[in-house]
Order: C-alpha cells, then sequence, then structure tokens
C-alpha cells in the first residue's frame, strides 16, 4: 500500500507534546504521528458525531472528571454479554439480532476506550502521572 506524504502546521506546544512522546517512546515524531493518524483515521470516517463531540468537550472538564472517565468501562454485566457473544458466535454462530447486539457493543467499548485515552492524554498534559489510573495525584 502506498503512503502520501502530508505537511501540516500545528503550535508549538502541540510539536514539544508529540516530540516528548517521541523520545519517551524511543521513536521519530514522523512515526508517532503517522500511529496517532492511523489510529484516529477510522473515527473519522465512521464515529459518531456525538463521539467526536464527546472528545472535543473533555478539553473542559474538570480534572477530577477526567480521572473518572479514565478509568471507566464497560459494566460487568456487558462485558459478560459480549464475551457470551463471542464464545456463541466460536460454537453455534449468532443470529441476526445476536450480530446487530455484538456489534453495538463493540463499537460502545471502541468509544468508550477512545474517550478513556483521550481523557488520559489530557491528565497527562496537565502534569498528572498516569501510569496507574486508578490513581489520582499530580506530578510535583
Amino acid at each position: 500500500m502506498p503512503n502520501y506524504p502530508v505537511t501540516i502546521n500545528v503550535p508549538e506546544n502541540v510539536y514539544s507534546q508529540i516530540q516528548s512522546a517521541a523520545k519517551r517512546s524511543r521513536r521519530s515524531v514522523d512515526q508517532v504521528l503517522e500511529e496517532a493518524v492511523i489510529a484516529v483515521a477510522p473515527i473519522l470516517e465512521s464515529g459518531s458525531d456525538q463521539l467526536k463531540s464527546a472528545l472535543a468537550q473533555l478539553a473542559y472538564l474538570n480534572d477530577a472528571t477526567l480521572w473518572q472517565i479514565a478509568r471507566s468501562n464497560l459494566s460487568q454485566t456487558q462485558k459478560e454479554r459480549l464475551e457470551e457473544l463471542h464464545y456463541k458466535q466460536q460454537s453455534a454462530g449468532l443470529s441476526p439480532d445476536e450480530k446487530e447486539e455484538e456489534q453495538a457493543l463493540l463499537a460502545f467499548y471502541r468509544e468508550t476506550q477512545l474517550v478513556r485515552v483521550q481523557a488520559i492524554a489530557l491528565l497527562k498534559q496537565r502534569n498528572y502521572d498516569v501510569s496507574d489510573p486508578s490513581q489520582f495525584h499530580p506530578l510535583v
């Protein structure tokens, strides 16, 4: 698959953040940006307007709320149901209604993970140690 070169202009503070992330991960800025764009592209194409709006609004939330979001996940009931559907898919197959339910749960899971990642990134920008999202403490 061919690659297409793209030039973008970003504010200095954003470039510094990308550069720091690249340095920490021992990758080039180009590699970090490429991975970020690849990860976001499907959301831009198929993400719901509600998801796009939620991601944009996160920057306006306070730290405590971002920490709650960073720790959010599917409910135990949703996890168990998704697991049941996966096992049934492998053993006997799913009915059309079950396939629809599985796809809805998977979409919700993906969106939840994307919102979590964005919340963690914002907390990191606000100088919080996000290595353990169960904790809530600023870097000193």
